[in-house]
């Protein structure tokens, strides 16, 4: 009885997630680019985001992914395509999008706009980034409750 909401809450994420994973990739898709899977689309923001290379391990920790092996296969793929670059500062290695990806991002964009902002309401909008503070505070609370879990 105390956890119907919460239950109601993560099934509502389990949805949420696999809907816009679904958007993403098929966004991306209509972008040009359909060979990329989730985990590749939001790498390829994330190199684009603030316009500075990154560390495999600042990618990681802000996209909140624990494996790093993922990444860095995901990364891979993206160098591969020629969406991403590589340049070596002593051990680190960092990432930054090629003008291919930053164009694949700004298709991406123009996509987002044409089939998704258009149909947004204003009121939506607002209460949208009530939610992403919302999802902020659970996801520390998520992340404190897998440490705990950790030491059963």
């Amino acid at each position: 009885p105390r956890s119907v909401e919460l239950s109601e809450f993560e099934f509502g994420l389990i949805v949420a997630w696999n809907a816009f994973s679904r958007w993403a990739v098929r966004c991306m898709a209509a972008a040009g680019h359909a060979e990329l899977t989730i985990t590749d689309v939001l790498l390829l923001h994330n190199l684009c985001h603030r316009a500075r290379d990154k560390k495999l391990a600042d990618i990681g920790f802000m996209l909140n992914y624990e494996d790093t092996h993922v990444v860095a296969y995901s990364l891979k793929k993206l160098v591969a395509a020629g969406l991403a670059s590589t340049r070596k500062q002593g051990k680190e290695v960092f990432y930054s999008p090629t003008p291919a990806g930053e164009a694949a991002v700004e298709q991406y964009r123009a996509v987002r706009e044409e089939c998704l902002v258009k149909s947004l309401d204003t009121e939506l909008n607002a209460d949208i980034g009530e939610l992403a503070r919302l999802l902020r505070t659970m996801s520390g609370m998520y992340d404190q409750a897998a440490r705990a879990a950790t030491s059963l």
